[in-house]
């Protein structure tokens, strides 16, 4: 059995196919729970993840060798964006000012705050850079990272627990808030918490999945454009 596993874990596909398990078996867990925010999918196949690969002793290079057409698809979907912008074009048109406020205003304050808490504790350099563009969707905020010299890895570990800690809170945040209008909802989540926040945001209502889509792509790009100026602004 040692024998074949060894053999099986080097496999391409045995990776991919425990990562499409491990979603699947948060999502079914997520449904159980009657689609309690608490109970987010994506946390969960992170959790069983993480938990096969130590138990197993596998290492990340090997699990990515498996798992990297996942990856690559972040490419395409983020692309993809453009779709629900396309279509909604009528109905942004109409919002278009008060967005263009909002994205500019939630965007420098994600980027702001995390760089001001960061520095407030003590963080180095590599470390700020890599927090600057936790709200933008994860293939963006790698690339930004990258280009700015801090450390993708950090990065791509900081959108995740953006994304997760957004679905969570967002709720039961705007409900508190009062906020009834559903495209200032979703719109509000996609520049803050991303394609999860925006996963999320389609569970409660179309419409604010709709204008999360949105959010979350036009602060992908504005992000793209600030973070270099915010980043030399504050280091």
């Amino acid at each position: 059995m040692i024998e074949i596993w060894s053999y099986l874990r080097q496999g391409e596909l045995l990776w991919l196919t425990a990562t499409l398990i491990a979603y699947l078996c948060g999502d079914r867990l997520f449904a159980l729970s009657g689609r309690n925010p608490l109970v987010n999918p994506v946390a969960i196949a992170i959790l069983l993840l993480g938990a096969t690969l130590i138990l197993s002793g596998t290492s990340y290079e090997t699990y990515f060798e498996g798992a990297q057409f996942v990856h690559f698809m972040l490419g395409p979907a983020t692309v993809a964006l453009a779709v629900p912008l396309w279509s909604n074009r009528a109905r942004v048109r109409r919002v278009l000012l008060p967005m263009g406020a909002a994205l500019l205003v939630g965007s420098s304050v994600a980027m702001g705050s995390a760089l001001a808490m960061g520095m407030a504790l003590g963080l180095d350099r590599t470390e700020l850079v890599s927090l600057a563009a936790k709200s933008a969707t994860a293939p963006v905020a790698i690339g930004i990272t990258e280009e700015l010299g801090g450390a993708p890895t950090l990065t791509a570990v900081l959108v995740i627990l953006t994304g997760i800690v957004g679905a969570v809170v967002v709720t039961p945040l705007l409900t508190f808030a009062r906020m009834t209008d559903w495209r200032a909802r979703g719109f509000a989540v996609g520049v803050a918490a991303h394609g999860i926040g925006t996963a999320r945001a389609f569970q409660v209502n179309e419409t604010a999945g709709t204008f999360s889509g949105i959010g979350m792509g036009v602060n992908a790009v504005l992000t793209a454009i600030l973070a270099p100026i915010v980043v030399r602004l504050f280091l």
